[in-house]
């Protein structure tokens, strides 16, 4: 017979018939479902109980709190009706995000967490889950005890790191999503007490040993490298920035054994062509200072228009640099040795003549001369196949 008439043979409603086969029951004025969910209607309250023993409890969703849309990157309630009618009609996960122009991620992730407990997703039940899941503040998650605890617990002690512990639970509970920490949450349950959890005693068990968090400081809060005021790359202007200016030039040093001896480099961002600086006895900022005006005294004015440097001490002495050659020294941001590029991939290049743990102060100038003639000589894919050489020679001929 039809749910409708036997129904009606048990004396029941049909809701409650549904609810039967979905393995709901009720009890009083609470409802059970088979996930661990209780909703009692009097308080108002839903009781949520994890395969691992924790109790959650969220205040039932107010209408209010239903209609709000805080921003547009969560779904609303249009859009999962929307998922609901497209997944009826047999569309798949990337079909639907294109129509609703979301990433398939996102509704692979909605049909996953917001389905009921029959496995199926319906738009206003999976909408109730996910504004009551917004709920703040949450009970930290290593706050309970429980078996995800005790596996942290148990990782510390071992040594392990809280970034090992969180992807080794995942390699050991891979269907398990109880089993799932952050290992930012560990931290914060050692380090913030208030946070719950892990006892103290735990920090002794860390690498670094530290009772507290080392306060980082931030980029805008960093002190100064040098005496004199630096002008930061973003300042450099942007025919620098697009190579359309000859004349423009990145440096740095390639260091010796040991960092006794040094080799000043100096790449120019359009011909790619390159000087080297001789650096006798040491790298001190006086003895950069005076090998780089030296060797810019060797081109002419129109070539000579800035230079980009890293923040390394040996240009302490940037200003009176300026003062001598009129070229501007802008400096990257600490460790971005991509904003030199072309001087970085230089320096490479010069490792095939200089290696690595060899003493650079037994290189005269007439040395670096010809490793320089032979780095100009090479073609450049990136210059037609040129050579550097060959661009700095029709650039001379221009100016």
């Amino acid at each position: 017979m039809s749910r409708k008439e036997a129904a009606k043979q048990m004396g029941i409603h049909q809701e409650t018939s549904r609810e039967w086969d979905l393995g709901i029951r009720k009890s009083g004025n609470k409802r059970f479902y088979p996930d661990g969910r209780v909703v009692d209607y009097n308080s108002g309250m839903t009781t949520y109980t994890t395969e691992s023993g924790r109790r959650q409890s969220t205040a039932n969703p107010s209408i209010l709190a239903l209609d709000k849309q805080i921003d547009q990157r969560y779904l609303s309630m249009s859009e999962r009706e929307q998922i609901y009618a497209l997944r009826v009609a047999g569309h798949s996960i990337r079909q639907i995000a294109t129509k609703l122009d979301r990433s398939p991620s996102t509704i692979s992730r909605e049909l996953r967490r917001n389905r009921a407990a029959d496995d199926d997703y319906y738009p206003h039940a999976a909408h109730r889950q996910a504004v009551a899941r917004r709920a703040r503040p949450k009970e930290a998650k290593l706050a309970c005890p429980g078996p995800l605890r005790d596996y942290v617990t148990y990782g510390l002690r071992l040594g392990w790191s809280p970034e090992q512990i969180c992807f080794r639970l995942r390699a050991d509970h891979p269907d398990n999503l109880e089993m799932r920490v952050a290992h930012e949450t560990v931290y914060q349950s050692i380090y913030l007490q208030a946070r719950g959890g892990l006892k103290r005693e735990l920090t002794q068990t860390l690498r670094s040993g530290r009772v507290h968090r080392k306060p980082q400081k931030k980029t805008d809060e960093r002190r100064p490298r040098f005496r004199d005021e630096m002008i930061n790359i973003s300042e450099r202007p942007a025919e620098v920035e697009d190579r359309a200016v000859p004349g423009h030039w990145e440096g740095d040093l390639i260091m010796g054994s040991g960092n006794q001896s040094a080799i000043g480099t100096l790449v120019e961002r359009t011909t790619r062509f390159v000087m080297l600086v001789h650096l006798p006895g040491d790298h001190t900022a006086e003895t950069v200072r005076d090998g780089l005006i030296k060797t810019m005294a060797k081109l002419p004015e129109a070539l000579r228009g800035s230079l980009t440097w890293d923040q390394g001490i040996e240009m302490a002495l940037h200003k009176s640099f300026s003062a001598a050659t009129d070229m501007d020294v802008y400096f990257c941001d600490p460790h971005s040795p991509w904003q030199r590029g072309s001087n970085e991939n230089t320096n490479g290049l010069l490792r095939q003549y200089f290696p690595k743990g060899t003493d650079l102060s037994k290189y005269g100038p007439e040395d670096l001369e010809q490793v320089a003639v032979l780095l100009n000589g090479r073609p450049r894919k990136t210059l037609g196949w040129k050579t550097p050489a060959e661009r700095m020679h029709e650039l001379l001929l221009e100016s």
